[in-house]
């Protein structure tokens, strides 16, 4: 028989017979019913879900030709379903109750059946949604993680020896099929297994495999380009797929995320320029677990024409958030420290940070366009108890003042004032005291310090220096007592006295070390009178004119002339040698 009505998807025309339709979808009997045309000849249906393809199938059912459902076309199918009204009021097992059916007794059980339906409602997202076809995929997604994870765990008790292969194989397949979902529904699956008590660990893994499939450059540097002029193009599914797993990460602690790709991901804000809050809350995690970074995590490239070659702001916010974190565990221990304890574990990763940001100083420190403002927050965002030794500091600072010649010389002041001398080693005073660099000013404390350490190592030798040096040290600290102070606000000042302690030990340890050998030396040198070399204050003193007399080119003159001037030539010098060591 000819057809009798033709019905247009999406400008594909479908000859058919109105009966057999009329007979099943409770749309099309009303469209023909409401039509003022007794003729009726062509329908349009627009937006049907699915497509021509779906009403294909549709069109078939309603003709009693076989066709099989499978999870490709269950979810538009069902939709279709729904579009076309084919419900049990029309027809006993209808259309609509077939796919619920295949549903509930194929899909749902099935985990990766699941994520396939799941990834086919994406192009009929709203229709889907409004169905529930969508909660139903993500419920089962989770409930059969669920059930995995409770089976794996039964397995361990039983042959504990596998467990690690049995781990490894339950994450690998379904972590696998999940990262074929688009960013909406994986943030729904995710948000509704972390409800229902999924591992963290098997959440992080999967956000991380979702993270490397669907992001371009995670994981790898990129490479800040001079020459480049306009910024990169990137896509806004790029920044909503970051800000969506920042998003989805678990809670701080407890939460064991690899560093590296806390920082990949944050590379990846930064490129993508993701919101402030999204790259704020991935510093803080960095923050929590600093003293773990390594040096080439921190050499983050900026992300802008004209900066510097590093982006030095976020690593600087990093190491504030790091400080406010240490401040807090502070605050929070509440217990007094053992004798035994030689530092707090936030002290340890404190002086771990420490010697951390003195290596990235160095590496950042030859970038010719890095200004001296940023390079001074750097140097000042730590506390003095951070360092036991400034040697590290030095060396960034002299590389700094090396790359960057024109600074002037209230800069240089400014920059140096943050070294403290007399926590640079013997090489580093050797070296200081003999830099051009520095401003003179710097010489002059480094060679007075260093006088003082001389007079230390020959009157004081072996453990009494560093019992004498302590003691001076408590009784200099020591003075009238305060005002009456609450008794938080005195465990807070014991801790930082002891804390200043520990760290005063810890650097005369070191400080001694150097004393000893020192002193073999010295003692080696005075039975050496050769007098050939020069000594390390002779040659300071003539870099800088400090020891010698003003008139000292006079003296000389006079003490070639006649016996009197001799005299007094002889009593100039020996004038001119007790103002040599006079600063000792």
């Amino acid at each position: 028989m000819a057809g009798d009505i033709t019905i247009t998807i999406d400008d594909t025309p479908f000859l058919l017979h109105k009966f057999p339709l009329v007979s099943q979808s409770g749309k099309i009997r009303k469209m023909v019913a409401e039509s003022k045309d007794p003729n009726l000849s062509k329908l349009d249906l627009a937006n049907f879900p699915g497509g021509p393809e779906s009403f294909e199938l549709a069109a078939k059912f309603c003709y009693g030709m076989n066709f099989e459902i499978t999870t490709e076309n269950i979810a538009h199918l069902h939709c279709a379903a729904e579009y076309l009204e084919m419900t049990d009021d029309y027809r006993d097992d209808n259309l609509l109750t077939r796919t619920e059916v295949y549903l509930n007794e194929v899909v749902t059980p099935s985990l990766e059946k699941s994520v396939q339906v799941l990834c086919s409602c994406e192009t009929i997202l709203p229709l889907a949604d409004s169905l529930g076809t969508i909660d139903k995929c993500v419920d089962a997604i989770a409930n059969n993680v669920c059930k995995e994870q409770l089976v794996e765990g039964l397995s361990r008790l039983e042959c504990d020896s596998a467990r690690i292969d049995a781990n490894n194989r339950c994450l690998e397949w379904w972590i696998e099929d999940l990262s074929g979902l688009k960013i909406e529904l994986y943030q729904r699956t995710i948000s509704v297994m972390v409800s229902k008590g999924i591992r963290q660990d098997s959440v992080i893994a999967s956000i991380m495999h979702y993270a490397q499939s669907s992001l371009k450059g995670i994981g790898k540097s990129q490479i800040w380009n001079p020459a480049r002029t306009t910024p990169v193009a990137v896509e806004d599914s790029q920044r909503v797929i970051v800000e969506t797993l920042v998003s989805l990460l678990p809670a701080e602690k407890g939460a064991s995320i690899p560093v590296e790709f806390l920082f990949g991901m944050l590379r990846m804000a930064i490129m993508v320029d993701s919101s402030f809050a999204c790259r704020l809350a991935l510093e803080r995690r960095i923050a929590v677990r600093l003293e773990m970074v390594s040096l080439d995590d921190l050499l983050i490239p900026s992300g802008q024409n004209g900066e510097s070659l590093f982006d030095v702001d976020t690593i600087h916010r990093i190491l504030v958030q790091f400080l406010q974190i240490i401040e807090q565990e502070d605050d929070e221990d509440c217990g007094y420290e053992s004798e035994g304890d030689m530092g707090s574990p936030s002290h340890g990763s404190l002086l771990k940070v420490g010697r951390l940001i003195d290596a990235y100083l160095a590496e950042i420190a030859p970038d010719p366009y890095l200004s001296f403002q940023k390079f001074i927050a750097m140097l000042e965002v730590l506390p003095d108890y951070a360092r036991v030794i400034d040697d590290g500091l030095y060396r960034a600072v002299d590389i700094y003042l090396k790359a960057h010649p024109m600074l002037t010389e209230h800069v240089r002041k400014k920059i140096c004032k943050f070294i403290d001398c007399e926590k640079l080693s013997q090489e580093a005073c050797n070296h200081a005291a003999q830099n051009d660099r520095l401003p003179a000013h710097m010489a002059i404390r480094v060679l007075y310090f260093e006088q003082l350490r001389l007079k230390t190592a020959i009157t004081m030798t072996g453990p009494s220096a560093l019992s004498g040096y302590m003691s001076q040290k408590m009784c200099s600290s020591s003075g009238a007592p305060s005002a009456a102070m609450s008794p938080r606000d005195t465990y807070a000042s014991l801790r930082r006295e002891n804390r200043d302690l520990k760290l005063e030990i810890s650097r005369m340890r070191v400080r001694l070390s150097d004393l000893e050998k020192e002193q073999v030396c010295m003692k080696q040198g005075m039975m050496d009178k050769s007098g050939n070399g020069k000594t390390f204050l002779t040659l300071i003193s003539k870099k800088f004119g400090m020891f010698a007399g003003p008139g000292n080119g006079n003296q000389h003159k006079h003490g070639t002339g006649t016996g009197t001037g001799t005299g007094v030539g002889r009593k100039s010098r020996s004038g001119s040698r007790r103002r040599e060591y006079s600063l000792s």
